[in-house]
């Protein structure tokens, strides 16, 4: 039996957070099986290089900033997650949803790390582009999913 009771915001915002964080698990599964053996790329240091420029944080250790790394990597998909569970707060569900989040979270995501000197967009190459929108769209894709489908699949439209 379905429940006819309504979510509230902090109730969907924290579906969002967990599907978000779930969604960084399958983009991170996607690079390391996929993505990096066929480009060949070695492991990005790029959320530990953002958690050390805006907090006070700067391990000391290789394991010390490969778990900060870890740490940020998936803090952000966190982040991604509740704009994900914000855009179904306004009636946004399925591609549409994952859509408009992807397009706004990840300008943003270029634009915060370029201010903050750690990208240099305009001297990628296109593998170098290809890379960053298709790895963050697989974590948008599956972060849409895992929500509408496993954590809120009575409120879809």
């Amino acid at each position: 039996m379905q429940s006819t009771k309504q979510a509230t915001k902090a109730e969907t915002i924290g579906r969002g957070v967990v599907a978000g964080v779930a969604g960084t698990v399958v983009m991170t599964a996607f690079q390391k099986l996929l993505e990096m053996p066929v480009t060949g790329r070695e492991d990005s240091y790029a959320p530990a290089n953002f958690a050390e420029r805006i907090l006070p944080i700067h391990p000391s250790t290789d394991g010390g900033r490969k778990r900060l790394n870890y740490v940020t990597h998936f803090g952000l998909g966190a982040m991604w997650g509740t704009a994900y569970g914000v855009a179904a707060l306004s009636g946004l569900r399925g591609q549409r949803a994952t859509n408009t989040v992807f397009a706004t979270v990840y300008t943003g995501d270029v634009l915060l790390n370029t201010a903050l000197g750690l990208y240099k967009p305009t001297q990628w190459s296109t593998q170098d582009w290809v890379i960053d929108v298709v790895d963050k769209y697989v974590q948008a894709q599956a972060t849409g999913v895992i929500f509408d489908r496993l954590l809120d699949p009575g409120a879809r439209g």
